[in-house]
């Protein structure tokens, strides 16, 4: 097998080709990528559930709109708590139930006391499920055109209008993929 170069922490976005309705115009998060397959989570599709609706006691900590996103089509039934830390990707010392996945991005111990984390935490999101691929099947989808992959930004988690996110990300880069950006959410109008 040739060896992965990690994609971890930075952001799968989708092209406007990409046909699977789960992933139609998504923004993914990668929280692990190996040899051994890629975990991410969904950044812009927010759910009508309140965090206080199931984790109570984090829902002070959830940034705007302080509700549920569903992660990805894997696992609806669990929960995963990404937050950024300030400082966190200085080579601080982390705070006790919070592991970085890059820079001052990590997840959170939905199971450690939410006010462990309160000082230290910058912004947090919920996340119902989560996105995965296999081993290799990532890379095929990249290699077919599925992904645009880019750099994330702490700012990327807790956007608070987590529906612009697809065109902010693709407008904010630097090269032939702002022009994206534009691209009509139904072609066929045109």
């Amino acid at each position: 097998m040739t060896e992965v170069s990690s994609l971890t922490g930075r952001l799968l976005v989708a092209t406007p080709a990409l046909a699977d309705p789960n992933f139609e115009r998504a923004v993914v998060l990668l929280l692990d990528h190996d040899e051994e397959g890629s975990l991410g989570v969904v950044l812009n599709r927010p759910t009508p559930v309140d965090v206080g609706d199931i984790l109570e006691g984090w829902a002070a900590l959830a940034g705007e709109p302080g509700v549920v996103f569903q992660g990805g089509p894997v696992s609806l039934d669990s929960a995963l708590g990404v937050a950024v830390v300030p400082g966190g990707a200085a080579g601080e010392r982390a705070p006790l139930g919070w592991r970085r996945v890059h820079g001052a991005i990590g997840l959170v111990d939905l199971e450690a006391p939410p006010e462990l984390l309160a000082p230290a935490v910058g912004a947090l999101r919920i996340f119902a499920g989560y996105a995965g691929w296999g081993p290799g099947q990532l890379e095929d989808e990249l290699t077919e055109g599925a992904w645009y992959v880019v750099e994330s930004e702490p700012g990327d988690i807790s956007s608070p209008f987590p529906e612009r996110l697809w065109r902010e990300v693709l407008r904010r880069q630097r090269n032939e993929l702002a022009m994206v950006a534009t691209y009509p959410d139904d072609p066929s109008l045109n």
